[in-house]
């Protein structure tokens, strides 16, 4: 065990999910507008999404895309269309994720949050090369099969995140209550969400490689 080693790997893993990003962004406004259980569930789409990116890392197809021009514009052309789908749906259906369940709008539901988080991070090509060029970094030959440590590291990035993002739920989806009462600002806080998912759908249509 080599002290030195690990506490820079977790300190940097530790300062990189403290970093707001696309995931902390949607966990947010998945949390206010779904509650505690939507935004968990989310939380736990994203991790398996990232786990997606982890294990293709650790198998050698995120360098293919990389590598690729095609495989790559393809991944973020689909990716961008879908956070321009959340986005638009947000801003149609303003509101309606506050409403209580008695005046008619029900909640988007825990699994479709969850589809949601796997593919909002799966179709990221910023994922995919975020985990090539930060866990190689870290990998030593002596350490055994390169897979294995790359895995290994990218299973520890994620543990680093969970609690983070968590803490990012709970805090968030103290608001649902309070917005609940407040339908005006619940429109306003749905159609700044809808910005939100159009403005990184834009920013990773202008990702290249």
């Amino acid at each position: 065990m080599d002290i030195t080693y690990w506490g820079l790997f977790l300190g940097a893993a530790l300062m990189i999910n403290l970093t707001p990003g696309p995931d902390m962004l949607y966990l947010m406004a998945k949390s206010v507008s779904g509650g505690r259980r939507e935004g968990l569930a989310a939380g736990a789409g994203l991790w398996c999404g990232a786990m997606g990116h982890v294990l293709a890392a650790a198998l050698g197809l995120s360098a293919i895309v990389m590598a690729s021009a095609t495989a790559f514009t393809a991944i973020k052309l689909v990716g961008t269309l879908y956070l321009f789908y959340l986005g638009v749906q947000a801003l149609r259906h303003a509101g309606e994720q506050f409403r209580p369940p008695e005046t008619g709008a029900r909640p988007a539901g825990a699994w479709r949050a969850f589809r949601q988080g796997v593919l909002v991070d799966l179709l990221n090509p910023k994922t995919a090369l975020f985990f090539m060029a930060f866990l190689p970094q870290f990998v030593r030959p002596e350490a055994g099969p390169v897979p294995a440590q790359l895995l290994l590291l990218g299973l520890l990035t994620i543990a680093v995140a969970i609690p983070i993002e968590l803490a990012v739920v709970l805090g968030a989806s103290r608001l649902t209550d309070w917005l609940r009462r407040r339908q005006r600002l619940a429109q306003w806080m749905d159609r700044l969400m809808g910005t939100v998912f159009i403005a990184l759908g834009a920013r990773l249509l202008a990702v290249t490689r």
